[in-house]
């Protein structure tokens, strides 16, 4: 069974900065793409930013240039170095593992950008 947990959430200043991080179980980590997903209020979660086995990287539109997805398959660890930081960016963010049938996610950690 695998299981994600993220952490490295919290309160930020606009334009301050932050960096996510997830631990995965099992042992399909380096096989696997992960994400990183964000939910704000009264919004449909929507994706950040992903990272193939390879290490192949897609962002949104929104966070291009001021967030960095990485990977470290020895830790089974993923990364979110989130810059610039605005209300916008305000949100849970969910990590996310997917191979094949697999779709694996934590439960979240919550972001709020405010002065």
């Amino acid at each position: 069974q695998v299981t994600l947990v993220e952490s490295g959430g919290g309160l930020v200043h606009p334009g301050g900065s932050l960096r996510l991080s997830c631990a995965a179980s099992g042992s399909i980590f380096s096989r696997s793409v992960m994400g990183w997903y964000r939910q704000a209020p009264g919004k449909q979660r929507e994706v950040v930013a992903t990272i193939t086995s390879s290490g192949d990287t897609n962002y949104a539109d929104a966070v291009k240039g001021r967030f960095t997805i990485s990977r470290d398959n020895a830790k089974n660890t993923v990364s979110l170095q989130m810059n610039s930081l605005n209300a916008d960016d305000t949100a849970v963010y969910f990590c996310n593992m997917r191979r094949f049938t697999l779709d694996v996610w934590g439960r979240g950690t919550q972001v709020t950008v405010s002065s």
